[in-house]
This record gives structure tokens, sequence and C-alpha cells, in this order.
């Protein structure tokens, strides 16, 4: 029998304002356009509670929740998080399925040999996710798609829902209509007028009855309602995200320790990404205090790199934004936003072309003879305390 999770962050992106600003939290966070015009996109479940959603006017947020903390976000930050953690994810299966920046599909069939239960499983993923990200995630388990994600929804947020094959009448039957993929408002009022209010009212009712008011859609929804899904988890292959990061024996705090690390970790983040052939549009940094507390920063680059020049660059001035004087304990960098081709100019500059060049170069040495063959003269003679993840 197959095994299927779905993983879904609990208010997304505004987990992560409050998370990286905790001044935020316990408070009515709603990040979207704040523009006369501008739509909610995540409010925290503080929010939630004075009625605001995903999708509503941001006036309407304004008059529902006056009090609110209202962010226009930072896309860029957010696409870095999760690459983060489509990254987690693929460390538990090799079939991951990404639906939108926040949540993801996993093929877990066979997988839960390696874990005393299919619960077990889901809160070592929970467990994981907030260890390294400091976010909570709700995760249904289910024998389909359908199921795992309906699963993933009931009992949020920090849920855990297992729908098994034996319970799946009695877990879907008394559940709203509107938990039928696909049945929005007219749908679901098309449905009222036919007395189907129910999973179960779909399930009893003749497909041909369905077929009068819904059309081909009504088989469809019939199947689901019967807890039918044969749709497989189809994983993304492409590279989501190449990072790396240290965690120190010694806790560092002069900037110059700082830089060096940065620079050490820019070397193997962009020797990577030109092993791979991709270029990077974002870079992400990551600090974890002595306190563990952890703060990233993200920016979006003009243009794709994959030199740890420029990494280096953007990694130092994001550490500039960190304002604590606090030892820090780990570092790391992601590149993420990720791309085969390179912005290449018609008048490519000899120094451009002598940086590429040298790359090659030291690239092809590191492969034939080891990566500390040839390094940057500021690392040379700096202590090895850490430990590379």
């Amino acid at each position: 029998m197959g095994l299927i999770m779905h993983v879904d962050m609990d208010a997304f992106y505004a987990s992560i304002e409050q998370r990286d600003d905790s001044s935020l939290r316990g408070k009515p966070v709603i990040v979207g356009g704040t523009g006369a015009r501008g739509v909610v996109a995540t409010a925290s479940y503080e929010a939630r509670r004075y009625g605001v959603g995903s999708a509503m006017a941001m006036s309407k947020a304004r008059q529902l929740c006056p009090n609110g903390i209202f962010i226009d976000g930072n896309h860029a930050h957010y696409e870095a998080v999760s690459a983060q953690l489509m990254e987690i994810l693929g460390s538990f299966s090799p079939m991951v399925e990404p639906l939108s920046l926040d949540e993801a599909f996993l093929d877990i069939s066979g997988l839960s040999r390696h874990h005393a239960s299919p619960e077990e499983m889901g809160r070592a993923v929970k467990r994981r996710i907030f260890e390294e990200l400091e976010l909570v995630a709700s995760v249904g388990i289910a024998p389909n798609k359908f199921l795992a994600k309906l699963a993933s929804d009931l009992e949020k947020p920090d849920g855990l829902v297992i729908i098994r094959e034996e319970n799946v009448r009695e877990v879907i039957r008394p559940l709203s209509v509107k938990r039928l993929w696909g049945v929005g408002k007219f749908t679901a009022s098309q449905l009222a007028g036919l007395g189907i209010t129910t999973i179960g009212d779909v399930a009893d009712a003749p497909v041909e009855h369905l077929a009068k008011v819904l059309g081909k859609q009504a088989y469809t929804l019939k199947e689901l309602a019967d807890g039918i899904d044969k749709r497989k988890v189809e994983p993304v292959r492409k590279v989501q995200s190449v990072g790396n990061e240290e965690t120190f024996a010694t806790d560092i705090w002069q900037r110059d320790d700082i830089e060096k690390e940065l620079l050490r970790l820019s070397e193997k983040v962009g020797g990577r990404l030109r092993r791979k052939g991709l270029f990077a549009l974002t870079v992400t940094l990551k600090v974890r205090f002595a306190s563990f507390s952890t703060v990233t920063r993200s920016v979006t680059l003009k243009e794709a790199t994959q030199y740890d020049e420029v990494l280096y660059r953007t990694a130092c001035e994001l550490y500039g934004k960190v304002c604590s004087d606090e030892p820090i304990r780990l570092l790391g960098i992601t590149a993420s936003h990720l791309t085969e081709t390179e912005e290449v100019s018609l008048f490519e500059s000899e120094s451009d072309k002598k940086k590429k060049t040298l790359y090659r170069t030291v690239d092809a040495l590191k492969a034939r003879f080891g990566s500390a063959i040839i390094t940057k003269a500021n690392l040379i003679d700096t202590k090895e305390e850490h430990h590379d993840k």
C-alpha cells in the first residue's frame, strides 16, 4: 500500500517575519501588498482570530484588525527559506513534489521501516523543520495525495493527522463538501441546491445526479468523496539550492574571524555552483548565536552568479544588517533561485574573461589535488575549529 505525506507550513511568511524579529512574536502580523489594492498573502494565527485570511483585500484586513502589523514582505527571503525546507524534506524521501513555497508532498511508501511508525516519521519531519528553521509545520499522512493534504489541514496549526485505509470513510464523510478539491463557493452553492453539504452526501449521490449540475467534474468529485486519488507524487529533480554551514567548536565574535569564515563558506558554495553548472540569483546568510537564536537574511542579486567574491561580498553586506554583538556558534551561506544560464554581455570585458579562466584553472587544480591545494591568502593559518555540515 502506498503512503503519502503532505507537509504544510503554518502561516509561512508571517511566521518567518516573527522568527526573524522577536518583537513581532505573539502579535497579529499580516504580510502582503500594503498598497491601496493590496491583498493578504499570509496572516499570523494571532491575526486570523480577527477574521483576517489569505487572499483578503488588505483594506478589509485593516478594518478587521486595525492594530495589526502590516508588512510588504521579502519574497526572495521566503524563497530562500523554502529552499532550505525542501532540502530538509529531500533528506527524508527522494520523492518530493513541491506545491508552493510552503507545502509539498512526499512519497514515503516503504520508507516508514526506517521509523517505528508513520506517526514517528511525521514527528521526525516536524522536529527537524523546527530545529533547523525554527518554524512550525502541519503534517498529514494517508494512502493518497488528496487524503494526505486534507489530513494536514484538520488540526492546524502544529498538526499531525494520520488517515489509515480502514478509517477513511469515518474521517472524511462528515466533513464539508468544501474540503474536496475543486469545490469553491460557486460549486458548493450548486451542490447545496441538490441538498448536498458534506463529503458523505457526495459519496452517496448517484454520479448522474451530480453530473446534471457539475458536468464531467462530477466524476472526479465522486472519486475523491470515496477517498480515491490515483495521482502519483511527481518529484522535482531540479536542484533548489546549494549551501554550506559550519558550526564552530568555539564561538566567534571578532569581525575578522567572522569574515574569514564567510570567505571560506563562499569558496565552498561557489565551487559547488560551478561544478553543477549553476548560477544563483538569491543569497541567504544564516547566523546562529551562542544563545541558539537564529537569524537569516537574504537578498536577490541583479545578476546571477557562481563566483566566490560576489557571494562573499554579499554575505558580508548581509552580516552588516545583523545587529548583534552576541558570539556566533554557526554561520551558513545558501545560494538559491538557481539557473543554468548566465546573463552574458555582448561586450564582455577582458577582466571578466580572465576571471573565468582563473576560476576554471583553480577548480581544475582542486578537483585533481584536493581543495587544500590552493586557497586565498587570508584563509591561511586560520584554526580548523569548525564542523562542516
